[in-house]
Order: C-alpha cells, then sequence, then structure tokens
C-alpha cells in the first residue's frame, strides 16, 4: 500500500473534512504517527528489556560479529547504534538516528556530503549502498569485492567501465588489479584536480608510473624516443578502456594517428622536447593557418585563443572531439571562473556543464557578442525551434548543428530530452500564441514595444529552479507577473525588468 505524504493527508482531514472525501481524521493521524522518524521499528521476534546488553544480542545474531573485516562500532556494543523500545510487551529494535546515513556522520562526520568541498563520492547519503554496517569478508565492510568480473565487483554495479569493449578495443589490465589499485571513493577536495574529481590516489603521469616504468625498452620505442615520462598520460590513452588497441583516445590528432611524429617534433635531446618550429602555434600554423587568420582578424576576438594553442588543445588525443586538454567544459571554466561558480546552483543547461561551452560559443573568435555562433534567439532555436533539423553524420555516428559546426552524440536530442517548442510564427511559448521575440508597436511597425528574447525568460547557464528561469524564480503565476500585471488582462503588459 502507498502511504500519502503526512501533510498532504492531514490537510485534506483538516481542511477538506466530510463524507465526500471518505478520509476520517483518525486514519490521518495514524499515517502521521507511522510517518513519523524512527517510526520503522522493526518488532523483534521474542521479547527483550529495554537494557539487554550486546551479549545477549549475539546469542543469535553471531554473523554480525564474523568476517574478515568487522566494523570497530561492533565493539562498543550494538546499543552504540541501535535502540530497544519495550511497549505493551512488544519489543522493537530501531536506530538511534532516522536514518543510517544520520548514524554513520556520528562517527564519520568528514563524510558528510554538505561539508565536502569539491567532487562529491558516489552514494554519499546511502552508506549500505556499498557498506555492510556489521562485518564483511571484504575490507572497509564492502558488500562485494573491488575487482573481479562484473558479477563479482561491486563498482560494476553502478560502472559499466570495461566492459562490452569491441574485438579490436583494448581493457587496461589495471581493472582485474581491482578498481581500488588507482581510486580512493571518498578521496575529495576543494580544488577541482584529476585526483579530486575522479577520487584518484594520485594523479598522472605518477599514477602511471607505479606501474609502467618509462626505462621500458617496448615503451620507449612504441613512443618514437620521445620523452614521455612527465607526460600526462589520459590525454592519449584512456584510463580504463577504448575501441581501439593500446587503449587510444576516441579522437587523435591526424599526425599523432598517422605515426608522423616528425611533423611536429625533431629528435629529443638532452631527455627534452624539441619541435620543428620555434614554438607550439608556429608548428600548429603550419597546416591550421585558417584558424591563425580567425583568431587575428575575429570582429569579436577571444584573448584566450591568442596564446599557444596547447594551452587548450591537446597535441595528440583527447576522448572529446576539438581535442581539448581536459574536457570541453573544464578547458573554458579554468579561465571563466565567473561561470564556474554557477555551477553550484542546482539545475544546469546541459551544453554549458555537460556538452561543452563551444555548442553555443566559437572558441577562437566570432562576428557575435559573447563569441555566440548566432544571434538572439537564433541560437536558442537552433536547437529547440520547429525547424531545428540536426543533420546526421552516418560515419562518425554523430549530429551536426550550426551547418555542420558543431557535432552532438547521435542520440544526444532523445538522451537530454531536448525541449522542441511549438512555435509558429513566432508564437507558441510558453503558452499558445505567447511572443517568443519583441512584440511590435502595432500604431508603428518600425518600433519595438516590449522588448522579448528567449534571455528575458531564461538564463543561459545554470539556476536554482527547473526550467533556468531568471533571478532563479519558480514556474508559477507570480512569474508571469514580472509582465502581466493585471491578470483579468494578460495583454496589459510591461518591459521584463521594469
Amino acid at each position: 500500500m502507498r502511504l500519502l505524504p503526512q501533510r498532504v493527508c492531514c490537510k485534506t482531514a483538516f481542511d477538506q473534512s466530510g463524507p465526500r472525501f471518505g478520509v476520517p481524521l483518525w486514519i490521518c493521524l495514524a499515517l502521521a504517527m507511522l510517518l513519523t522518524p524512527g517510526a520503522f521499528a522493526a518488532v523483534h521476534p521474542v521479547p527483550l528489556e529495554k537494557n539487554t546488553d550486546a551479549a545477549k544480542c549475539l546469542e543469535c545474531h553471531q554473523d554480525k560479529n564474523k568476517g574478515k573485516s568487522v566494523h570497530s562500532a561492533m565493539a562498543t556494543g550494538c546499543l552504540s547504534c541501535h535502540e530497544i523500545r519495550v511497549n505493551k510487551d512488544v519489543t522493537r529494535v530501531k536506530l538511534i538516528t532516522a536514518t543510517p546515513y544520520a548514524l554513520c556522520l556520528t562517527c564519520h562526520a568528514d563524510k558528510k556530503a554538505a561539508d565536502i568541498k569539491g567532487t562529491v563520492p558516489p552514494a554519499v547519503r546511502d552508506c549500505l549502498t556499498c557498506h555492510d554496517p556489521h562485518a564483511s569478508d571484504n575490507k572497509n565492510q564492502l558488500l562485494k569485492p573491488v575487482s573481479g568480473g562484473e558479477k563479482e565487483n561491486l563498482c560494476s554495479t553502478c560502472h559499466q567501465t570495461g566492459l562490452n569493449v569491441p574485438k579490436t578495443g583494448s581493457v587496461h589490465a589495471a581493472l582485474e588489479m581491482g578498481c581500488d589499485t588507482c581510486h580512493l571513493t571518498h578521496k575529495t577536495g576543494a580544488d577541482p584536480t584529476p585526483e579530486n574529481r575522479f577520487h584518484l590516489t594520485k594523479a598522472a603521469p605518477a599514477l602511471c608510473l607505479d606501474c609502467h616504468d618509462p626505462k621500458d625498452e617496448s615503451l620507449q620505442k612504441a613512443h618514437q624516443n620521445q620523452p614521455f615520462a612527465t607526460a600526462n598520460c589520459v590525454e592519449c590513452h584512456d584510463p580504463h578502456q577504448s575501441a581501439s588497441p593500446k587503449l587510444m583516445a576516441k579522437f587523435m590528432h591526424v599526425p599523432f594517428a598517422d605515426k608522423s611524429c616528425d611533423a611536429c617534433h625533431a629528435p629529443a635531446k638532452d631527455g627534452k622536447v624539441v619541435l620543428t618550429q620555434k614554438d607550439a602555434k608556429s608548428v600548429c600554423v603550419t597546416c591550421h593557418d585558417d584558424k591563425a587568420k580567425l583568431i587575428d582578424t575575429a570582429k569579436v576576438q577571444h584573448p584566450g585563443a591568442s596564446g599557444d594553442c596547447t594551452d587548450c588543445h591537446s597535441p595528440h588525443a583527447s576522448n572529446q572531439p576539438g581535442l581539448p586538454k581536459t574536457d570541453s567544459v573544464a578547458i573554458c571554466l579554468g579561465c571563466h571562473s565567473d561561470i564556474d561558480e554557477l555551477r553550484k546552483k542546482a539545475v544546469h543547461h546541459q551544453p554549458a556543464f555537460t556538452q561543452g561551452c563551444s555548442t553555443c560559443h566559437t572558441p577562437h573568435g566570432g562576428d557575435n557578442d559573447h563569441l555566440l555562433r548566432a544571434k538572439g534567439n537564433a541560437l536558442c532555436l537552433e536547437c529547440h525551434g520547429p525547424d531545428s533539423v540536426p543533420q546526421r553524420d552516418e560515419a562518425d555516428h554523430l549530429l551536426t548543428i550550426f551547418n555542420g559546426t558543431v557535432k552532438l552524440p547521435d542520440d544526444y536530442y532523445k538522451k537530454n530530452k531536448v525541449a522542441i517548442l511549438p512555435l509558429r510564427f513566432g508564437l507558441g511559448h510558453p503558452v499558445e500564441y505567447h511572443p517568443v521575440s519583441d512584440v511590435m508597436d502595432p500604431a508603428d511597425q518600425s518600433k519595438v514595444k516590449t522588448p522579448l528574447s528567449c534571455l528575458s525568460c531564461h538564463q543561459a547557464h545554470a539556476s536554482a529552479q527547473p526550467d533556468l528561469l531568471v533571478k532563479d524564480q519558480s514556474n508559477n503565476m507570480e512569474f508571469c507577473d514580472s509582465c502581466h500585471k493585471n491578470r483579468l488582462n494578460m495583454k496589459e503588459t510591461i518591459s521584463p525588468g521594469n
């Protein structure tokens, strides 16, 4: 039976009581008591005294104290976590807190989600997803080991990494050694370092060099005798699996993929990389002179693009199109800290913090303010307009928008449930006949009566509320009142923000 929420049930009883609702007050009060935190106490099969000690518990629950890894709390006694309640000869046993998570935090306060700075570990509010609270044959009382096949590995409960790899692909041998070879699940920190973001024991290349000796002749030959001990290995290699041999990243720079290292590199000297040109940008423009011209002549220039190309791009490989050194979001937020702050808000615009900033912005320079790919509503309607028709790139299993300049995964629209607005003649959102662009003065069609655009109502990056409404407002009539002051005449409006 599905119980009604406590406040709804009682409100129904008090405010709408009567035969036609058929919900007697006493039932609502009973439900309210059941829904009170701590009320879900299991009835103990045998009577107990309120002051029963742990030794008595272990007479029946011996298994709770056996295993290779026994929770240290067991030594303090069962009543350090459990409470015995005796009422009218019925014994009930419950936790001393409302939830298991709250109980764990009484000792493990450093794992409290509200106090964690940076990336929050998985299942942070449900410790029992991974741990047995009493004992286990696995270290840290884990429910399963963190190594082995799909069915044996605890991490595989959520992560499918290393599974379903194509025959031509490759899997990192470290997966067989166990996920904790490289990861510490609860490792976090305020700084967005790779160690904190991915819960690593240490960052590359130090982590990789624990197993891979840079003096190994076969490794040196594979890297064409170029120094790689100080390079970031995960720029070229996927640390888990790949559809290609040697764990190669999904997207590779053409000279690198063709093993034409001498197109950019001279032989190493004194253990250091030597380029064929005076600097990295000079090497890049020998092939990418179109980008150099765009950077220099763009009407709206991007200061970040005027430096070294390798400040943003990996010269070898990446797991994302365009070869960003980190990823297509983090590579921009390293400079744009004001946008990074918006990440703290609860609701994100998918392109801004997942797909990549270059979905909407031109990274090298452009003709529009803020380096946007289109002016005004045209930017938003490229994805959300009724005429949005992304082109399919069958060869690479991608979709393209903005005349092929932006590439998206082929399931992007379906996976992200991209809303397509039912607009007609510039009307139709959020309700039928509502305009989405400037409303012209009926007396003079050359004059704007009410300025209006997508950004009149929506934020471009993030919001504290669903639908990304401006000023973090909720989607209700109060928001509509910002422009429609007279609910009896919705055509009587004022300009947004006035």
